[in-house]
């Protein structure tokens, strides 16, 4: 699986919490950039999207997730930090299970 990452100037140690739940960060952009705030690019081919929301103004944000819908990517917009993003990764994983017609049988 591979992550379009939107947010932060460095990641820390988001890599490895992304790793414990086979993602790989595909690409990241700051947000800083003007190029980067306006269209967003590179989008397709990725299977999720993460906004960093404490790094991202509204129209960033709103410009990337309407990006993600519009590619039918899935997108997370949570703040920088690990447990953030543990817990946003932990709801789409519980989602994707109740989603699973294995799940539906039982």
């Amino acid at each position: 699986m591979q992550a379009y990452i939107v947010g932060a100037d460095v990641l820390g140690n988001i890599p490895d919490v992304l790793a414990d739940y086979g993602i790989r960060i595909g690409h990241h952009v700051t947000g800083r950039n003007p190029s980067h705030q306006r269209k967003p690019a590179g989008i397709k081919g990725m299977d999720i999207v993460i906004l960093f929301t404490d790094f991202l103004g509204h129209n960033v944000m709103r410009n990337y997730r309407q990006a993600a819908q519009a590619a039918n990517v899935r997108f997370v917009a949570c703040r920088r930090s690990t447990c953030a993003l543990t817990t946003s990764l932990e709801k789409i994983a519980a989602k994707r299970c109740e989603d699973c017609p294995a799940q539906k049988r039982h």
